[in-house]
């Protein structure tokens, strides 16, 4: 057993190769093999958002606070809330971020196969974020 006091790992600034905007990264959970399960609390200020992605096995979002979006290609985007629940099935390509003017947080859960959680893709264009 491992127990991580609050606190002790470092937040970290999302990589601005996959993400619009200003994204708080906190790790809650990458267990060691065999097990492959990863989790991250991710916060997201005003307008940002990840670019276009996808998990291998799949991805579950929960969200924890503020108000967001999740968008699927060829679609507008959807409206997401404190604890609303997302699953996202596996190689589906998607994004998912704050809103325009709201912030958003929510708790990212996905398996890695062979080491990897996600594929990423090109950033979301404005007019696919803002899409009605």
């Amino acid at each position: 057993m491992e127990i991580y006091p609050a606190g002790s790992r470092p937040t970290r600034r999302a990589n601005a190769d996959w993400f619009t905007g200003t994204v708080w990264q906190d790790p809650v959970i990458e267990a060691s093999e065999p097990a492959r399960v990863r989790a991250l609390r991710v916060a997201f200020e005003p307008g940002a958002r990840t670019a276009w992605h996808t998990h291998p096995l799949g991805q579950t979002l929960h969200v924890l606070s503020g108000c967001g979006l999740v968008g699927l290609r060829d679609e507008a985007p959807r409206v997401i809330r404190p604890g609303d629940t997302v699953w996202i099935p596996p190689r589906e390509e998607h994004w998912h971020g704050a809103g325009p003017e709201t912030a958003m947080e929510h708790l990212a859960i996905q398996e890695a196969l062979d080491g990897r959680v996600a594929d990423w893709l090109e950033k979301v264009l404005d007019a696919d974020y803002l899409r009605t």
